[in-house]
């Protein structure tokens, strides 16, 4: 027993976190809809074969999807209103972090949506039963009144709540777009450890900042842009890229979603 113990103590903690977490498909009412509106971006073939949050191998010829907070193994209609398309994804990963987006999907689920062509979209997503069918979908047949502002507003940080049953809603509930936000990017940089110098420069200086290192790619060109805190207000973005400068860190200003 106590060689067990000593195993299982030795596994770094992301690994037992993956090991051991629960897939908890959501569950709604049936007369309850959870929808989520927003924009809903995509990943491929740069992620073949990495490890999502949730321990499995992505691939991006099955219909996954990343959310911040929704259970791993709850099932998503992802409708674009503007073609009138629609897919059912899972929840496998988490994300997207960037870009103010409510969804990562994978390629093959982003295709049929023009996601894949345009970058991103507009859509609009449907929590369905755990026992729903993966892949292409009808578009629901109240779509319009999902797209649009006439239905029920839902505080984000409630939505996991509300799809666990364990508060009361409406009928229909929507979780509103995200609100723009501003951040600090203190640098892009081929390298990802210049990324990490960085990051970790700026945590030594003050440990109560958010710096995070965003990965993206262009032309199969890597960047690695370190971001630091989140505001609502652009005027506290900026105090802080002025603290950081006179600290000897040049940044700049950027609304979250157009980085």
């Amino acid at each position: 027993m106590a060689l067990l113990f000593a195993l299982f103590t030795a596994l770094p903690q992301a690994a037992r976190a993956t090991r051991f977490e629960e897939e908890k498909p959501g569950s709604t009412a049936a007369s309850r809809s959870v929808v989520l509106r927003g924009r809903a971006s995509w990943y491929g073939r740069e992620h073949q074969g990495h490890r999502t949050s949730n321990g499995e191998r992505f691939d991006r010829f099955k219909y996954t999807c990343a959310h911040k907070t929704l259970p791993f193994g709850t099932k998503l209609r992802v409708t674009n209103p503007s073609n009138g398309r629609s897919v059912v994804v899972r929840v496998s990963d988490r994300g997207p972090f960037r870009h103010e987006r409510i969804l990562d999907l994978s390629e093959v689920a982003a295709r049929p949506l023009d996601i894949v062509r345009r970058g991103a979209v507009a859509v609009v997503a449907e929590v369905v039963p755990s026992t729903t069918p993966l892949g292409p979908a009808d578009a629901p047949e109240n779509l319009a009144a999902l797209a649009s502002d006439s239905v029920v507003a839902l505080e984000a940080t409630t939505l996991t709540d509300i799809i666990a049953g364990e508060t009361e809603a409406a009928d229909v509930v929507v979780v509103p777009a995200p609100i723009p936000s501003f951040v600090v990017q203190a640098g892009t940089f081929g390298d990802p450890r210049n990324a990490q110098n960085v990051q970790a420069k700026i945590q030594a200086l003050d440990e109560k900042l958010t710096v995070t290192i965003a990965e993206s790619s262009q032309n199969g060109k890597p960047f690695n842009r370190v971001i630091v805190g989140r505001f609502v207000d652009k005027a506290e973005a900026e105090a802080l890229r002025q603290r950081l400068k006179q600290l000897g860190i040049s940044g700049l200003v950027r609304q979250a979603e157009n980085l």
